[in-house]
C-alpha cells in the first residue's frame, strides 16, 4: 500500500492556435503544479479488479473515471493480473480548471508503478498517459512547463519563484469540451505570449510574469458566467497582483507576494463570498509524488 499526492494546476498562459483534423485543438499554455491535491491510497486487492472507493458528488463512475481507465491501460500494458483498489480523498474541486481529474489519473500509473516495482521513468508512463487526456502528462511530471499540440507534448520550463496564490472556485461547474466549442477566434483582440512569459520565469520577475498572465479562454467562460470578471476584479482590490482564469474555468486564481498576503486576502473573500471555495497554494516542483 502506498499514498500518493497528485497535485492541481494553474495556467499562466493559455492561447489557442486552431482546430486540428482529430477535432481537438493547438494549443500553447503555460502550466504550473500547486500543492492544491488529491491523496489516492493504492493497495493489491484479493479480488480481481479495479476498485475505486470515493464517494465525492460530481466523481463520475468506475468505467468512466480517469483513475480506472488510467489503471486498466497500465495493468494491460504490463501484463499484471492483480487486482487494485484505489481510496480517493477529493480536495481539488471538479470540473473547476484545475486538472482535478487528469491529477489524480496520473497518480494512478505514477502510484501502480511503484506499487508493482516496475521501475518505469516518468517519460515512459507519458505513453499511456497521453492516450487518456491532455493534461495528464503534465501532470505526472509537473513543476513548470510548457505545453503544446493539443497539450500532451511538454517541456521543462524555468521554475517558479517566489509568490503564493489564492484559489477561487465559484459555484458552477463548466465543461471544457463545451468551452472549446464555443471559442471564436475572432474575438480575441490580444493573445498571451508565452516566450515572455518564460523571460519572466527565467528572471523570477513577479510583476513582469503578473504582466505576461494571459489566457484566450475567459472570452468563453466569462461571457457566461460574467461574475468571475467580479471576482478577479475583487482580488486585485483586496490586494492581489494579478488574477486570471485558470484552463476552462471557472476557477480564478491570483498571484501574490508571499503566503500571508495570500492568507489574508483568502480571508477577506471567504468573508465576502461565502458560498465558494477558496484556496491558499504554493508553486510545487513535481506533478505527483509517492511516501515513503
Amino acid at each position: 500500500m502506498l499514498t500518493v499526492t497528485a497535485n492541481s494546476k494553474i495556467n499562466l498562459t493559455l492561447d489557442v492556435l486552431g482546430k486540428r483534423d482529430d477535432n481537438y485543438h493547438d494549443v500553447e499554455m503555460i502550466m504550473q503544479s500547486i500543492n492544491l491535491s488529491d491523496k489516492l491510497v493504492i493497495e493489491k486487492s484479493d479480488i480481481c479488479d479495479i476498485i475505486i472507493d470515493c464517494s465525492i458528488p460530481g466523481v463520475k463512475s468506475k468505467q468512466d473515471n480517469l483513475i480506472y481507465k488510467a489503471a486498466k491501460l497500465f495493468l494491460e500494458k504490463y501484463k499484471i493480473t492483480s487486482g487494485v483498489k484505489f481510496t480517493l480523498e477529493k480536495n481539488i474541486p471538479v470540473a473547476a480548471g484545475l486538472a482535478g481529474g487528469s491529477a489524480d489519473a496520473a497518480a494512478a500509473l505514477y502510484g501502480l508503478n511503484k506499487l508493482f516495482g516496475l521501475k518505469k521513468s516518468r517519460i515512459e508512463l507519458c505513453s499511456i498517459a497521453a492516450s487518456l487526456g491532455s493534461d495528464i502528462p503534465f501532470c505526472l511530471i509537473g513543476g513548470t512547463m510548457l505545453a503544446q499540440g493539443r497539450g500532451e507534448k511538454i517541456t521543462s520550463m524555468p521554475s517558479w519563484g517566489n509568490g503564493a496564490f489564492v484559489i477561487v472556485k465559484p459555484p458552477v461547474s463548466v465543461s471544457t469540451a463545451w468551452v472549446y466549442g464555443q471559442y471564436k477566434e475572432t474575438k480575441i483582440k490580444d493573445h498571451p505570449h508565452a516566450s515572455v512569459m518564460i523571460e519572466a520565469l527565467k528572471a523570477k520577475n513577479l510583476d513582469d510574469i503578473c504582466k505576461s498572465l494571459g489566457n484566450v479562454l475567459e472570452s468563453v467562460t466569462i461571457t457566461k458566467f460574467p461574475q468571475l470578471a467580479e471576482y478577479k476584479s475583487k482580488l486585485c482590490r483586496y490586494g492581489a497582483k494579478a488574477a486570471l482564469m485558470s484552463g476552462s474555468g471557472p476557477s480564478i486564481f491570483a498571484i501574490c507576494e508571499n503566503i500571508a498576503k495570500a492568507e489574508k486576502i483568502a480571508e477577506k473573500m471567504n468573508h465576502e463570498y461565502c458560498d465558494m471555495d477558496i484556496y491558499v497554494a504554493s508553486a510545487v516542483s513535481v506533478g505527483c509524488s509517492a511516501d515513503k
